[in-house]
């Protein structure tokens, strides 16, 4: 991934699209703009995806921690609870940023047939040789497991060969979608984007409301994701990226909405962690990703990363590294879960998910290791097609 670009996702399943890191200047065809104009880097959209792939690690490791039932009530479990629950915006947040890049006119100025070469050109070397390796490497080598065809089959068709990969698959899905959506966007004015990005959510997180209430019932009617419908329930932060995109807040409302998402994380920590006698509500507002209150704190952290962002003025040093480590977030992705089988093979009786210093320090060296690993990979011919 070159540096003065900016990739479409978070983590990213795309090659550099040149201009894609903006959203505040004019598009191609609009007025003021020329065909080939590049608006200023938004180096606060880079500091997000830093920010969400360091969760994403942190959910990954510290969460071996929080599921250690012997250590569950304790301090220690509770701060490693904050941390991985606090986390919780992150794919949210991914899925935003995707769709605040890869549905601006600028990358579908070719049509959906260059779209569809560019992107799943990058998207499935990745989404096969890591589904490889994980399933070759981490699930037979290091932990000996035996998978009959029929099981095999059946993790593939959920998209479950390993656990981070489902988002490959929820990535590929968004991007066949892409150009149908930014062509009606296209269309229409940010007011269409906000309104289309408002029923999709409400849509979807009604679907997941419902689903909840009738298990509340007991007529359970659960919705199954598998390889080839991951991505629909995430449409609506897809579109949701685009249509805020350009919103920025006044100062008091971009307290107000940090407070908001502050409050919304702490209370899924508390209710994730002491599991109160509250049905109706866990059953509304479950502690999800498709979970209302979580998409409404996913939503505050996009606008307030947004917002502050475009206050960075990085010098070139700065604003070079930044991008770098924002583009290697792809990369950090989709290695953090092999390093962390690699040290738990290679390490047994390191007490990761026993002791919560062993832990965090374990999540400092698989996320500083991954980035490391990634931004060596991207100066490697051939192996960068996979990072």
């Amino acid at each position: 991934m070159s540096l003065p670009s900016q990739s479409p996702v978070v983590p990213s399943a795309a090659g550099p699209e040149p201009g894609s890191a903006t959203a505040a200047g004019p598009e191609p065809g609009s007025a003021g703009a020329t065909p080939d104009a590049r608006p200023p880097r938004r180096y606060g959209l880079d500091v997000l995806r830093i920010g969400a792939i360091c969760g994403v690690v942190a959910i990954h490791v510290v969460g071996t921690y929080v599921a250690n039932d012997d250590r569950r009530g304790s301090r220690n479990w509770w701060i490693a609870t904050a941390i991985d629950i606090g986390a919780i915006w992150t794919v949210p947040v991914f899925v935003m940023i995707s769709g605040a890049l890869v549905l601006a006119p600028r990358a579908h100025r070719d049509g959906p047939a260059a779209f569809y070469r560019k992107r799943f050109a990058r998207i499935l070397p990745a989404l096969i040789a890591w589904h490889l390796i994980y399933l070759v490497v981490v699930r037979m080598l290091l932990r000996g497991e035996e998978l009959s065809g029929k099981a095999l089959t059946q993790l593939l068709i959920d998209g479950r060969i390993y656990t981070a990969l489902y988002f490959l698959w929820l990535i590929a899905g968004l991007y066949l979608l892409a150009p149908v959506l930014a062509t009606f966007l296209a269309a229409g004015d940010g007011r269409r984007a906000g309104i289309t990005a408002a029923v999709a959510m409400g849509w979807i997180l009604a679907a997941f409301m419902i689903a909840g209430v009738a298990n509340l019932n007991g007529t359970p009617r659960p919705i199954h994701l598998g390889a080839w419908t991951m991505w629909w329930p995430y449409v609506g932060y897809f579109l949701a990226g685009w249509a805020l995109a350009r919103v920025r807040l006044g100062g008091w409302r971009t307290v107000l909405a940090a407070l908001l998402a502050t409050a919304l994380l702490a209370e899924g920590v508390w209710r994730w962690g002491s599991r109160p006698d509250l049905p109706v509500v866990q059953a509304l507002f479950p502690v999800s990703y498709l979970g209302a209150s979580v998409a409404v704190a996913a939503v505050c952290v996009f606008l307030v990363a947004n917002t502050l962002g475009d206050r960075l003025r990085p010098s070139p040093r700065v604003g070079g590294w930044l991008v770098r480590l924002a583009d290697a977030s792809f990369g950090v992705f989709l290695v953090h879960l092999l390093l962390l089988a690699l040290i738990q093979w290679a390490v047994p009786d390191l007490a990761i998910g026993e002791s919560l210093s062993v832990t965090l320090v374990t999540c400092a060296v698989v996320t500083v290791g991954s980035f490391a690993v990634s931004l060596g990979a991207a100066r490697v011919p051939y192996l960068r097609a996979i990072f």
